[in-house]
């Protein structure tokens, strides 16, 4: 019996991957519910319990889409919008090294490669940019924030939880894509969200079922051995 639910835990941490080209097969609420109940066995600071999640679909889905895709393409139009678009916190760092450079690189034109897009293609690389604002198509938006008071812990906090919800949510067959694309927009995201002002987007994940003949999904990045990232003292 041992052997088996180490199975299952190990097939859904492993099979999990970012999905990006989802069918349109709506999810049944209490899934979703589900879902999040099970996530919010996630460890927090002293039981702060600091996530707060907006689950998005029908014509609401609609509006931020619509939004946050108008606001992306002025942005690629007019680079001197991004100054309306900062993120509240760096998620990446302001210089890169290796070996993180590089292995931002190999994702990104392994990627591209896939879809058929050459270096110098803007065109193209800005029209698959714009999938990430379309939610690759899910039917589910899911936007997680915190309150703008907790400190960098309830980030580990929500991050562990959203980890939680990406892994339950494989466990039931559906798929996901965790975005922190959407946070440089935050001021409409949370506008259509009818957030209070005290709350900070963290991260957006799109969940569906994922489309089994689209290209992009065969897309699996590499990861490191436990050897190269591990020292074992005794």
């Amino acid at each position: 019996m041992q052997s088996e639910q180490i199975q299952l835990v190990d097939q859904a941490i492993m099979s999990r991957h970012s999905v990006r080209a989802f069918l349109s097969t709506p999810i049944e609420p209490q899934i979703i519910k589900d879902i999040l109940a099970v996530a919010s066995r996630a460890p927090s600071g002293t039981n702060t319990q600091p996530w707060k999640v907006y689950v998005v679909t029908g014509q609401t889905r609609d509006t931020m889409i619509r939004r946050v895709c108008e606001a992306q393409m002025a942005l690629t139009n007019d680079p001197s919008h991004a100054e309306h678009y900062q993120e509240t916190f760096a998620y990446y760092p302001e210089k890169w090294i290796s070996p993180f450079i590089d292995r931002r690189r190999e994702n990104g034109w392994g990627l591209y490669g896939l879809l058929n897009i050459q270096k110098g293609e803007k065109e193209k690389m800005a029209q698959q940019q714009l999938r990430n604002f379309q939610l690759f198509d899910a039917p589910v938006g899911l936007y997680f924030t915190v309150n703008k008071m907790m400190g960098i812990g309830s980030k580990m906090d929500i991050s562990m939880m959203i980890q939680n919800v990406m892994i339950a949510a494989k466990a039931r067959g559906l798929d996901t894509c965790p975005q922190a694309a959407w946070n440089h927009f935050h001021p409409i995201v949370l506008d259509v969200l009818h957030a209070p002002e005290d709350e900070e987007l963290v991260c957006t994940v799109a969940l569906g079922y994922a489309d089994p003949d689209h290209i992009v999904n065969t897309f699996i990045t590499p990861r490191e051995s436990v050897e190269s990232f591990t020292q074992f003292l005794d």
